[in-house]
């Protein structure tokens, strides 16, 4: 049985950046989209938030990549990830909109496949009843694995 495909929220990028840790769920989850060791699923939207996010001046003292290295490294999660193509109408659409409007693409975008999984540490998203059982944590993530 193949791996089930799962979106990476934003912070889950950004805390796999910045530990120190090798061997953090986070960290394993940041080097498996690298290494296309299991399905992703990115957006335009995704990947454009994890480039705002990254280039951040304050977010880049902590990581210390330039600008090029972030874009470097945007595009080899680019070109391992699973990109849906835009629907108008989604496969699973959702119940209601996202309480934090920030996170209606992460919504819109299991949407577009009732397989998916959301890795987060988002404690909302976590706790949002209309996700579950599709949201994990990266701990869980990675021991599902």
């Amino acid at each position: 049985m193949s791996r089930q495909a799962v979106v990476v929220d934003t912070n889950v990028v950004v805390a796999g950046l910045l530990t120190g840790n090798a061997a953090s769920p986070v960290a394993r989850i940041l080097d498996g989209m690298l290494a296309a060791a299991f399905p992703f699923v990115v957006s335009e939207a995704l990947l454009a938030e994890y480039r705002t996010v990254l280039v951040r001046p304050a977010l880049r003292k902590l990581h210390g990549l330039t600008v090029a290295e972030v874009e470097a490294l945007l595009t080899d999660i680019a070109q391992h990830a699973i990109v849906p193509v835009p629907m108008a109408v989604p496969v699973a659409p959702a119940a209601q909109p996202a309480p934090d409007p920030g996170d209606q693409g992460l919504r819109d975008l299991l949407a577009a496949r009732a397989d998916l999984l959301l890795a987060t540490g988002d404690k909302a998203l976590l706790a949002d009843r209309g996700m579950q059982p599709r949201v994990v944590t990266p701990l869980s993530f990675v021991e599902a694995g």
